[in-house]
This record gives structure tokens, C-alpha cells and sequence, in this order.
């Protein structure tokens, strides 16, 4: 499992106040707590606070900060080209990068495809088009068909493609995830090599009590539907040792009494 750590985001006070003050501190510490607490991959957000003439400078300073203390890779989350670009050159300066993503929109896909394969960077493409958020199954599929040919056409490679069904808050459509777990199963027999599948798992729970046993609960569902990527908070202790128990029960790691201790630190 990708764990995409989701907390270098302005929308979250710290980060977000860290930005308005250009302080690096809180978010190099930011970096380093998440990929001490299991993330692979950090997700990389300026936010909404701050203005869209602005959002490409700051991109590029929040990216900077987080390289001064790691070459992990880096998901640049933001809808703009203009950032994006911004945040994926300086992302791959050091290390590798993720786009953090583009929708099915035709015109969006070829331009974000290309910046993938000038770059050599992983792709987020989303179940969303010009009609909106794809609501069933097989609208889901389609966008996830055009977007693997996208990426053929590209010459990206398959295994740099990850497909997000996109989860919707199961308080605003209780059918939701369970047409994100068949669209995770389906994506899997897209193409050989089979695209990554992602999803933003925060998104399922907002607005509603129990968070935490929502997240836990679907995110083994999830593992078990064949998701191997996932954009959360790895602070989220037993979060983390749901998807790795969860991996172990699936054959994924090798089962021992210290199993979670083992899970971290063989990362």
C-alpha cells in the first residue's frame, strides 16, 4: 500500500498558518513526523487560503521546504496546469512526483498526460468528467478506460497511472461505497499491467460521527477490493495498524507476532 500522507495542506491550521508566515518549521516537521509514522508518499497542498495569482509561488516554496528534509516522493495536488507544472519541477529536482490529478476531461487529460511524461511522473486520474463526479459503476469505468488509453497514447507507463473512483461522504449517498468497491475490483482488469487505484479516503467520512471506525472499516474493505494506494493521515494510529493488519490477513506481508512493529520498520 502507497500511503499518500495528507497532512501538508494549508486547509489544516498548522500548515495553513505556517504558509501565511513563510515558517519552513512546521512543515518540514510536518514531513518527517508523517513518513516516521508510515507514509510512503506526501501529498502536497497549498490550499484554499491562499490566492490563486499566489498559489504556484507558495506550490514551489512549500515543495522546497519539504525537500530540505526528504527525497520521498512528492503528490502535487492542484488543479491548476500552471502549478502543477511549478510543483512537479521542483518535486523532481530530488526525487520522483505524483500529479495530484486531472480529471476525464478530454483537453485536461492530454495536457496533464504530457507534463506525466516529461516529467516521468505518476498520474491521478479521477472518476469526474464533464458531466461530474461519475456515480455509477461502469460511468466510473469508462473514465477509467479513456484514461488508461490516455496514458498509452502518452507513452506513460501503466504503472504510473493511478485510477481514484472518488469516494463521496457516505452520510450524503449511504450506495457510494459499495459502488467504489466494485469500481476498485473492475480498474484492477483495465490493462496489464493493471493501473494503480487511489482513493482520498477523509472524503468518505466528512459530516459524519464515528469517523475513524468508517475509515478503518472501509479501508479494509478497500484492501481487500484491491486498492493499493491511499490518500489519508498516517498520524492516524489505529488507521494505520487497520490497513496493515488488513494486508497481513491478505497474504500482502509476512505474519509474525510483532507484525506492526515489522511493518514499519521494514519501510
Amino acid at each position: 500500500m502507497n500511503v499518500i500522507g495528507e497532512r501538508i495542506n494549508g486547509m489544516f491550521k498548522d500548515i495553513g498558518d505556517a504558509i501565511s508566515a513563510k515558517d519552513p518549521a512546521p512543515v518540514r516537521d510536518m514531513a518527517t513526523k508523517q513518513l516516521t509514522h508510515g507514509a510512503d508518499t506526501l501529498d502536497i497542498n497549498v490550499g484554499t487560503r491562499v490566492p490563486k495569482d499566489e498559489r504556484a509561488e507558495v506550490m514551489r516554496w512549500l515543495v522546497d521546504s519539504v525537500r530540505e528534509v526528504t527525497d520521498a516522493p512528492l503528490s502535487i495536488d492542484n488543479p491548476a496546469l500552471s502549478t502543477m507544472r511549478v510543483g512537479i519541477e521542483a518535486a523532481t529536482k530530488k526525487g520522483t512526483a505524483i500529479i495530484n490529478s486531472t480529471t476525464g476531461q478530454a483537453d485536461k487529460l492530454e495536457k496533464f498526460m504530457a507534463l506525466a511524461k516529461e516529467f516521468d511522473a505518476g498520474i491521478i486520474c479521477l472518476a469526474i468528467d464533464e458531466n461530474g463526479v461519475a456515480a455509477s459503476t461502469d460511468a466510473k469505468l469508462e473514465i477509467g478506460m479513456r484514461s488508461v488509453a490516455a496514458a498509452m497514447e502518452a507513452d506513460v507507463p501503466l504503472e504510473h497511472v493511478y485510477l481514484d473512483p472518488i469516494i463521496l461522504p457516505v452520510n450524503c449517498d449511504q450506495a457510494a461505497p459499495g459502488i467504489v468497491l466494485e469500481t476498485i475490483s473492475q480498474f484492477k482488469m483495465l490493462s496489464d499491467p493493471a493501473p494503480h487505484v487511489v482513493i482520498g479516503l477523509s472524503n468518505l467520512s466528512q459530516g459524519a460521527s464515528e469517523r475513524g471506525l468508517i475509515n478503518r472499516t472501509f479501508l479494509a474493505m478497500a484492501i481487500a477490493a484491491g486498492l493499493d494506494a491511499c490518500i489519508h493521515d498516517p498520524l492516524d494510529t489505529e488507521l494505520m495498524h487497520e490497513m496493515i493488519a488488513a494486508e497481513m490477513l491478505l497474504n500482502k506481508s509476512i505474519y509474525s507476532d510483532s507484525f506492526l512493529k515489522a511493518h514499519l520498520q521494514g519501510r
